[in-house]
């Protein structure tokens, strides 16, 4: 149970980004296997494309987004 003179976590969700969490804090993987991070802030990866998932490392804005196609199929 929460201590009364503690306010809740803040979470911040970002479109097409990480989900950043007020720290410190414990992520629970699907496999049970907790990881620790003890800043201030971190980022939370949502994408899985991470390299150090659970924690982002901003590779989802490396993600190539199609806009057009040319007749052939190649954007």
């Amino acid at each position: 149970m929460v201590n009364a003179s503690e306010r809740p976590r803040r979470i911040r969700v970002q479109r097409d980004g990480p989900l950043l969490v007020e720290g410190p804090v414990e992520v629970v993987g699907e496999d049970g296997e907790v990881t620790v991070c003890d800043r201030f802030s971190v980022a939370v990866c949502t994408c899985r494309r991470s390299k150090i998932f659970p924690w982002c490392d901003t590779s989802h804005r490396r993600r190539a987004k199609r806009t057009t196609t040319d007749e052939d199929g190649t954007a």
